[in-house]
């Protein structure tokens, strides 16, 4: 067998022989004698030549051509790869491949139908038992099939996502035809951890694997989300990863979008190069769409990890909140208003002066939530910010404090967001398309949020005047919204006045991205189904953020987005509030105090059933900048 480096060596050969000038086009040319074979861990030998046989068209692409045509003839394997960059040592430069429409043949799928015969059966429950996701159930004639054939089973396409029946285990991938124990630089896949997302693993060749994400729980449709760890590498080790079977045609990766990564050593999440990174068609996966990505591991001791965007785990949440609530804030409330479905906690949050949870006061509601599509993590770091700055003791913190009451529901599809689900709930629903009947079993976060909300409409004494549910989105650039379509002229004007206001307010706000519209897919979401209910008086949006970069105004340049960029995105939504209430005059008359301690247990705050009349709004242009320096406070966030 080819050693990894004989076999890129061999790619080398054959992309620089295709590129030199004077060559025949690529669809008319066969192998030169400078190219090398293509290899593969195969478990059935290679069939004679044919005269009619077609050459290999899986290629690397011309780039890589390019590298080694500068390079004298017959130099080391070492000098042909480019080396790491200095400044990223993980990542290396590794060619693109071109989707030329031609196929490339693994012969996966005769090899499952030789392996397996079709069968699923035998075995005792004893010997399926693994570890496929965080709640440890998986199918028991795959686990069989897995411990039978493991290279044969996994290196092969199924020909369907029904047969992943959760996240790989500390998968070993060995060479065809090894026995013994793993050898450094033979992989171990893992997305057995919280929020892990890694269904199969398929060695293509010996550096390249075909990785297959695992459906959200009872729902095979959706599949987006990755989040799984590498470890047992060997320095230098060179890879591609394709993952192959997105459920979504459209996805930033054609726009520069590039996954994280992260290492032990190296804990804080980067993005790779996207010149890295490509995205196309592929014939071999029933023309599903790939995204194929090249990296060099680097240190032998650290296991990485890799994921479609920055985590944000429900575990990570838990432990926000609990910072936040040994602060003991006096404007700072955290109640359970439910559990999910597998007993996890749905946390509400109420900040606000406590004068304005006094009995009998009037108040002002700004009802936040998030993450009700577990995959969109992006929408935990806008909330963060929005929590962050509205505790701060910065100025404009404290007028929305004594002015305005918010709640913030951070969370609501726990189960979804531990599971590593992209967009369903543990049962398989899309909580955003059951507002207008939530089940309180099988949507009990989304019926608790619903009651908490009437109750809000029917207390004479609330106003809930905003509703913003905030998502990611994984098409478009930017931060932009979606609010609903009125018959009246006037009460259309006013909504989008807010919208006006973030986009002065954020540079990565786009108004041009805001729509307005009664979408009949749309009719479950909490945007369309509150839209409805409410009264003139309250206006309820949809928050979207991209997955990837947002483009400055006046440029062309996408900026990546940043876990800090996210949060930053956050404090602008809450700054808007203020200039959306015209309190800005108030700011300059407020002093920064020290922090007030809680005394005591925190009041009871309950709504009665009864609906009054509304409060005061204001007429909707609004100032076009709040007149106060917008500064953050030093090491507040």
């Amino acid at each position: 067998m080819l050693s990894c480096q004989d076999a890129v060596a061999g790619l080398h050969g054959k992309c620089s022989a295709e590129s030199q000038p004077g060559r025949k086009p690529a669809r008319q040319r066969v192998h030169s004698e400078g190219a090398g074979p293509r290899t593969h861990a195969r478990s059935h030998p290679a069939p004679p030549p044919r005269a009619t046989r077609r050459p290999s068209t899986r290629r690397l692409p011309v780039a890589l051509a390019t590298v080694a045509q500068r390079l004298p003839e017959g130099a080391p394997v070492s000098r042909r790869i480019p080396s790491p960059a200095p400044h990223c040592p993980a990542i290396f430069a590794w060619a693109q491949r071109r989707n030329d429409n031609k196929k490339w043949r693994s012969g996966a799928r005769r090899r499952l139908r030789q392996v397996c015969g079709g069968g699923r059966s035998g075995g005792s429950a004893e010997e399926a038992r693994r570890c496929p996701g965080p709640q440890g159930t998986g199918d028991l004639g795959l686990a069989l099939l897995l411990k039978r054939h493991p290279l044969s089973l996994r290196g092969s396409d199924m020909g369907n996502d029904d047969a992943i029946g959760g996240n790989v285990s500390k998968y070993v991938v060995l060479p065809t035809g090894y026995c013994g124990q793993p050898k450094k630089g033979h992989l171990i896949f893992d997305a057995c951890f919280e929020s892990g997302n890694l269904g199969r693993v398929d060695q293509v060749s010996e550096f390249e694997y075909d990785l297959f994400i695992r459906p959200d729980t009872c729902n095979p449709r959706f599949r987006v989300w990755f989040n799984f760890t590498v470890e047992n590498v060997k320095e230098s080790q060179r890879v591609i990863f394709n993952i192959v079977n997105f459920s979504k045609t459209k996805s930033l990766y054609r726009d520069g979008m590039a996954p994280m990564v992260k290492s032990t050593s190296r804990p804080k999440w980067q993005r790779l190069p996207p010149k890295n990174v490509y995205y196309y068609r592929c014939p071999d996966h029933r023309k599903n769409y790939v995204m194929s990505f090249a990296f060099c591991f680097d240190r032998e001791e650290d296991i990485y990890q890799f994921a479609y965007c920055y985590p944000y785990t429900y575990t990570r949440f838990q432990h926000y909140l609990d910072s936040l609530q040994k602060r003991n804030m006096d404007y700072f409330f955290r109640e359970q208003l439910g559990q999910s479905v597998q007993q996890r906690q749905l946390d509400l949050l109420t900040i606000t002066s406590p004068d304005n949870l006094r009995e009998g006061a009037e108040q002002k509601v700004v009802f936040i939530t998030g993450r009700v599509h577990p995959g969109e993590t992006p929408s935990s770091f806008v909330c963060q910010g929005i929590i962050d700055f509205l505790i701060s003791q910065h100025p404009i913190a404290r007028v929305l404090r004594e002015h305005l009451v918010f709640k913030i529901a951070p969370m609501l599809n726990p189960d979804g967001v531990y599971l590593g689900n992209y967009r369903c709930s543990l049962m398989g629903f899309d909580l955003n398309r059951h507002w207008l009947d939530p089940s309180p079993w099988a949507h009990p976060t989304l019926h608790g949020v619903k009651q908490l909300i009437i109750q809000m409409y029917n207390d004479p004494k609330t106003s809930l005047e905003f509703y913003i549910d905030i998502h990611a989105h994984s098409t478009m650039m930017n931060g932009f919204m979606y609010g609903n379509i009125f018959e009246d002229e006037e009460r259309f004007q006013r909504q989008a006045v807010f919208p006006k206001l973030l986009c002065q307010n954020a540079e990565d706000f786009s108004y041009s991205s805001t729509s307005f519209n009664r979408d009949a897919v749309k009719a479950g979401t909490g945007r369309r189904f509150l839209g409805g209910l409410l009264d003139h008086t309250s206006y309820c949006y949809t928050l979207e953020v991209s997955f990837y970069s947002y483009i400055i105004g006046g440029t062309t340049a996408a900026v990546p987005y940043t876990e800090e960029a996210y949060m930053k995105l956050g404090r602008n939504v809450a700054r808007t509030f203020l200039d959306y209430y015209r309190l800005n005059p108030m700011v300059e008359k407020v002093a920064i105090p020290m922090p007030r301690l809680r005394k005591g247990k925190p009041p009871s705050y309950k709504h009665s059933l009864l609906r009054g009349p509304a409060s005061n709004h204001p007429n909707g242009k609004g100032d076009k900048k709040s007149s106060v320096n917008h500064k953050d406070p030093p090491n507040s966030f």
